[in-house]
């Protein structure tokens, strides 16, 4: 499904976090998944206008970060780590 879908990417991580320096609730979900070792791949929607414009497109026209993408799940806004984890199907 392209850069931005639902593939995941090449370096192992299913997981895709939509963040913007200054969210405290992206920081909070970035050390969650740091803590509990899941792979993510991290997008600056500030420094890439392509996330930016997939985020508005899937949240009807606003950049409402963290957003979540786990492959074969549709993107999820403001998740918490236990979400993801079922998403994941690890929990």
């Amino acid at each position: 499904m392209g850069r931005f879908g639902f593939t995941g990417c090449g370096s192992g991580a299913v997981v895709t976090l939509y963040w913007r320096p200054g969210c405290d609730l992206c920081n909070k979900l970035r050390t969650q998944l740091r803590a509990a070792r899941i792979p993510y791949r991290k997008v600056d929607i500030w420094r890439d206008p392509d996330a930016a414009a997939f985020v508005r497109g899937v949240a009807d026209g606003n950049e409402t970060v963290p957003r979540v993408v786990v492959a074969g799940h549709p993107p999820m806004v403001n998740r918490s780590l236990t979400r993801v984890r079922r998403a994941l199907g690890a929990g």
